[in-house]
């Protein structure tokens, strides 16, 4: 995980797998503001945990108010997300995106 210029931006790793899910944890977990924009752009594979990572994130986001964005997406981040049965809609906000 990259942390950019912009504190609420956050690069995902290219392998969310269960070896990425605690680096992945701390990251989401240093983000204080209700509002967090994340890259997924070079996301190769995304596994049930981490998946499970950034829906809490999501939850916790809109309960503070804010919300979570996703771009941009590979087209193998959108393909976990339709195989585990996850709309967007379910980790973005629509008054993030």
């Amino acid at each position: 995980m990259a942390h950019s210029n912009d504190s609420d931006r956050l690069t995902l790793a290219q392998r969310l797998d269960l070896t990425a899910a605690a680096s992945l944890h701390r990251a989401l977990l240093t983000h204080t503001s209700p509002q967090i924009h994340l890259d997924a752009g070079a996301v190769s594979h995304l596994g049930a945990l981490c998946l499970q990572l950034l829906l809490a994130a999501a939850d916790d986001c809109r309960r503070r108010g804010g919300g979570l964005t996703l771009s941009p997406r590979s087209a193998a981040f959108d393909a976990a997300l339709g195989t585990f049965g996850v709309p967007l809609s379910r980790l973005q906000t629509e008054a993030a995106a």
